[in-house]
C-alpha cells in the first residue's frame, strides 16, 4: 500500500513513521521517499490501520493509492 504524506520532510520524519509502523507490525517493510513524500508499506495489516498509525505518529496521510 502507498500513502502520500505531504508533511514528510526529513530523515527524522522517516524514522518516526517507520518506528510507528513497525511497532504495530514488526515484520512490516517500510520504504519512504522524502522528495516524493511517499510511504510504501508491505504488511498484512489493513490500510486503515496503517493510515491511523501514521496519523498517530503526527503525520497526515493525505492520499492512499492501492
Amino acid at each position: 500500500m502507498q500513502f502520500l504524506v505531504e508533511d514528510l520532510s526529513c530523515n527524522h520524519c522517516v524514522a518516526q513513521i517507520t518506528k510507528a509502523i513497525q511497532s504495530v507490525d514488526p515484520l512490516a517493510v517500510v520504504q519512504i521517499d522524502i522528495p516524493s513524500k511517499t510511504v510504501v508499506v508491505s504488511t498484512a495489516l489493513a490500510a486503515a490501520g496503517i493510515s491511523q498509525t501514521i496519523s498517530d505518529a503526527g503525520f497526515t496521510p493525505l492520499l492512499q493509492v492501492e
